[in-house]
């Protein structure tokens, strides 16, 4: 068996239904990417995908800087095909451009509005019809509970994820400004020895203050979360400027999602009336006009044949800057390395 065979026996059983027994290309859990990069000076970068035209130029700069890459369908439960259609596209733009470097695929963060069944039915239906869409991680946003109450809930809907050894991320919970590290430990301690699959604490950047400047609480939130086998998440990041990303990774976050330059290059895109419909609609909806662009999808008028060119080249011009800025670059097949050797461990 070559590298690439030997990796593809560990993607998760879920992965290979969805994508078919003929399919090479390599989506796996970022478990085992984590560990594959555990002392390289790098964090997982996670990508999202607001247009269509957009992937070939994400997937192809992970090609240029032999990178792992991880690509995020940030509101998988939108529509009951949303996921579904997600996954299809990376799929036939990853196999037509042959792609062969280690991908995983993250769904949400999924927002987790409250502890009462009638609350968490819903949101439990939906994690369910994505276990076995392909994803190989899932992300709950418990930020607008109470730590004791993010631990009830997230046990409740996780059942079926601890099951299928899903790869689960986790908001920090709400609380007091100020007690957020009280919050991480009491949701970490509630729910780590319970849920095996439990892999990032994720932290958004507007907590961490303009630029950065409380440094020492990112390093407390990574070594608290380091002493229950977890690594940290920042989300949201690059909002103001990517210059902050290396900062990430000298705290030691360990997977860091960077949506809002690829949003405003996808809205950019757009005729002017259109970003303003858009803009309309995200507000009244509660979310950023990227955000809602990514949401409806196929719906929109789809862009001339120039201007898709030129999304798929500035995209994937920044996405080679985001991946070398979080010391992704490199980490592609130097990871492929490491699990083709250590896959029994």
């Amino acid at each position: 068996m070559n590298v690439l065979d030997k990796v593809l026996t560990l993607r998760p059983t879920s992965v290979v239904s969805r994508l078919g027994p003929a399919s090479r290309l390599p989506v796996l859990s970022p478990r085992e990417l984590s560990q594959a990069l555990e002392n390289a000076p790098a964090a997982l970068p996670c990508l999202p995908v607001p247009a269509r035209p957009m992937l070939p130029g994400l997937l192809a700069a992970a090609r240029g800087e032999d990178a792992v890459l991880g690509l995020v369908c940030p509101h998988p439960l939108a529509d009951r095909g949303a996921a579904e259609r997600f996954v299809a596209a990376v799929q036939e733009v990853a196999e037509a451009d042959g792609h062969a470097r280690p991908l995983f695929l993250q769904a949400g963060p999924v927002r987790v509005p409250g502890t009462a069944p009638e609350s968490l039915a819903p949101v439990k239906d939906g994690l369910f019809r994505l276990v076995d869409t392909g994803f190989s991680l899932v992300a709950l946003d418990v930020s607008r509970l109470p730590a004791i109450a993010a631990v009830e809930a997230v046990l409740r809907l996780s059942e079926t994820l601890v099951e299928r050894e899903f790869a689960l991320e986790v908001s920090l919970p709400g609380g007091p400004e100020g007690e957020e590290l009280e919050g991480a430990r009491i949701l970490l301690e509630g729910l780590a020895p319970r849920m095996p699959g439990l892999r990032f604490l994720r932290v958004s950047e507007s907590v961490l203050g303009e630029e950065v400047q409380d440094v020492q609480f990112l390093r407390s939130l990574v070594e608290l979360a380091g002493q229950h086998g977890m690594g940290v998440s920042v989300g949201e990041a690059g909002r103001r400027s990517t210059r902050v990303l290396p900062t990430y990774v000298a705290a030691g976050v360990k997977k860091v999602e960077c949506a809002a330059p690829f949003e405003r290059l996808a809205l950019a895109a757009w005729p002017a009336a259109e970003r303003e419909g858009l803009e309309q609609k995200a507000q009244k909806a509660g979310l950023t006009p990227g955000e809602l662009l990514g949401v409806l999808g196929g719906q929109l008028s789809p862009l001339e044949p120039v201007d898709a060119a030129r999304l798929e080249a500035l995209t994937f011009a920044e996405a080679s800057e985001v991946l070398e800025a979080l010391g992704a670059s490199r980490t592609g097949w130097r990871s492929m390395l490491f699990l083709a050797e250590n896959r029994g461990d």
